[in-house]
């Protein structure tokens, strides 16, 4: 007889019995409770780490498609908004396409100076690219006109610029302005703009325009191979800390290099911040889902004692009704886990592709909630999820040991 009930899996055939579906009223309502509690707890979850990975990326890529994700340049013995130049033929310039890690490789240099509008004059620092500069991934931010044109004969005299700078002197795509450079005999340039960028980060929109490296070299009186310095992007961000070390062994003994991360310490410690907040998150939500499901459990089992007397009547041990009961319980988080991730995603999709939210770009950098669909952490969560809230059924399974048949059958 024993052989015959294992094979039939008794304790998960009870369970399929007493669930919500065959059974009304109290237990009904407790279990869809149950169901509810451990789908709003993933959804959120899976909906925290969307935006935190939407925010990380979208800022990530702002600051990197502006700056790159190093910059190799001259050693330097105060804080000016110019570089020392540096000639184009260093071995590193020169090397660096055996680097596998390298991606891409572009030239910079900057120069301050003084832009006059119609009415107002502002204080701002060219920074002065080249052909190579990597304008696709930079397009995103271009909110009007077009990027810069180059010429390999003379210098540009075409400017992008942020559309805070041409709110406060009153310009737009298609003005000339005249911007004064700080130097000794001081001179001028007068320029075309010929788009608007917006990032909404104050380290850019207030201060840089973009320009040809070209004037810069003309101003400063460099050559035509020496530049500011170079912007190096990698493969993949996340290893920064680790392509470091094998980067700075390349470098010709008068370079340095300079991680973007803390350059702009302040950008990505905020970033690290709301990691962290988001992890706290998910270890509240993580209890609150485990506790529920002790309580419902205890519920369902002091609504079950009569059930449970008669099993032990039967000859049921401890065991078998113990499984009846944390059967019950993973069918409840599963049907949580698979409603609740149907609501994140659908709710993430919608998001992505409509911009239902918005936000305001002067507090959060960006006009709308961003959403990154990292599938690894939402395995990783879910997982999370059921072994916890599983492995605590186990404690209100234990009260079982404790019931006695004929106390439990007369129970009422």
């Amino acid at each position: 007889m024993t052989k015959i009930l294992k094979s039939l899996n008794l304790s998960y055939f009870i369970a399929k019995r007493i669930s919500f579906k065959r059974t009304g009223g109290f237990t009904g309502t407790i279990h869809r409770i149950a169901v509810a509690s451990v789908a709003i707890g993933i959804a959120v979850s899976l909906i925290s780490f969307m935006i935190l990975g939407g925010f990380q990326k979208e800022i990530s890529n702002k600051v990197f498609s502006f700056t790159g994700h190093y910059q190799v340049m001259k050693f330097m013995s105060s804080n000016a908004f110019e570089e020392s130049p540096t000639s184009m033929d260093s071995d590193f310039y020169q090397n660096y396409q055996n680097q596998d890690q390298i991606r891409h490789v572009q030239v910079f240099a900057h120069k301050p100076g003084l832009l006059k509008g119609e009415d107002e004059v502002e204080g701002v620092l060219m920074k002065g690219v080249g052909p190579d500069f990597d304008s696709l991934s930079f397009q995103n931010s271009i909110v009007k006109g077009r990027f810069l044109q180059f010429n390999d004969s003379m210098a540009s005299n075409e400017v992008v610029m942020s559309t805070k700078i041409a709110n406060k002197l009153l310009l737009d795509v298609g003005d000339r302005v005249i911007m004064y450079f700080v130097q000794d005999p001081p001179r001028f340039r007068r320029l075309e703009i010929v788009g608007l960028y917006e990032t909404f980060l104050e380290n850019f929109d207030d201060k840089i325009i973009l320009g040809d490296i070209q004037t810069i070299r003309n101003l400063s009186g460099w050559d035509y191979d020496q530049v500011g310095g170079f912007e190096v992007f990698v493969d993949d961000p996340s290893k920064l800390e680790a392509y470091a070390d094998p980067l700075y062994k390349m470098l010709d003994y008068d370079l340095r290099l300079v991680k973007i991360t803390d350059k702009y310490l302040e950008i990505f410690d905020w970033l690290q911040l709301l990691n962290n907040n988001v992890y706290v998150f998910l270890g509240l939500i993580l209890f609150v889902a485990a506790f529920n499901m002790v309580s419902i459990l205890f519920i369902l089992i002091m609504e079950r004692t009569q059930m449970i007397g008669i099993l032990k009547a039967l000859g049921s041990t401890n065991k078998q009704i113990r499984k009846i009961f944390v059967w019950n319980g993973v069918r409840i988080i599963g049907r949580g886990l698979l409603i609740g991730n149907s609501l994140a995603l659908t709710l993430g999709f919608l998001q992505e592709k409509f911009r239902l939210i918005p936000l305001d770009p002067e507090n959060y950098y960006m006009s709308f909630v961003p959403i990154f669909w990292n599938w690894p952490v939402f395995c990783i969560i879910n997982i999370a999820v059921l072994v916890v809230t599983t492995l605590v059924l186990f404690i209100p399974a234990m009260l079982i040991s404790n019931i006695h048949p004929i106390k439990a059958i007369r129970f009422d």
